[in-house]
């Protein structure tokens, strides 16, 4: 089988680290490479960031269709353009927010989520109840870290550290699930240092589509998620469209 992990931002040190997490965890047989956004921001961050990131994710996907890849992870914590990449793939298409949340689901009475910025909080929570997890989730934190620095900043393994284990302490939490895709390295580091299961959503999103391929379920082609009815498109979405 082969999996595609897209990551939506442009920085490929991210898509690099993104895809060794992937590689750790998937199964013999299973040939998974991680991909680059070619356009988007650097890093996503905003509202504004995700909506000029999901072009991208898309492109990503559609040119996935055209090589024959048979499932994808979207690594962003805010699982960009995911109804939409569903609606373009023909295999199943995960997040990493909504795998790393139904695992967590599965290992204790409750979990907390540590993002990076306090702006990302929102977005969070707000994926926190599309997913139906209220009644695990108690509570998003942010170690106000901004996305890139995970990987420059000397310390930042250190603060994420003592975000998360400071959360599981306000939160009563039984589980952490890390709210940015680049903080998919420092999964084992934290789980070791605060004792409890930390969950990265890159190796639980690959997972879950893994599983999903070898059961032989693939996404429904009826109603909302079949595919996009052929339109044309103007302006720089041109090559999106019909006309293309």
């Amino acid at each position: 089988m082969r999996i595609r992990v897209v990551n939506p931002n442009t920085t490929r040190a991210m898509t690099d680290t993104i895809e060794r997490c992937a590689e750790a965890v998937a199964g013999r047989g299973t040939l998974l490479d991680a991909v680059t956004a070619e356009m988007g921001p650097t890093s996503i961050e905003s509202h504004y960031d995700e909506a000029l990131s999901v072009p991208g994710v898309l492109a990503a996907i559609r040119r996935g269709e055209q090589e024959g890849v048979d499932g994808y992870v979207i690594a962003c914590f805010g699982d960009p353009g995911l109804d939409a990449a569903r609606e373009l793939a023909s295999g199943p298409v995960i997040g990493i927010a909504e795998a790393a949340m139904h695992t967590a689901g599965h290992l204790g009475c409750g979990f907390s989520i540590v993002t990076t910025l306090s702006r990302t909080i929102g977005r969070a929570t707000d994926l926190v109840d599309r997913y139906g997890m209220r009644r695990h989730c108690r509570g998003v934190h942010a170690c106000e870290i901004p996305v890139l620095a995970l990987e420059t900043d000397p310390d930042a393994r250190k603060i994420v550290t003592e975000a998360c284990r400071d959360a599981v302490d306000a939160d009563g939490s039984n589980a952490i699930v890390l709210g940015c895709a680049g903080m998919a390295d420092l999964c084992n580091h934290i789980r070791d240092e605060i004792g409890v299961p930390v969950i990265d959503g890159v190796a639980a999103a690959t997972l879950t589509v893994q599983s999903l391929i070898t059961l032989g379920l693939r996404k429904s082609g009826r109603g909302e998620f079949a595919t996009p009815p052929p339109k044309p498109y103007t302006g720089p979405l041109w090559s999106f469209g019909s006309n293309s």
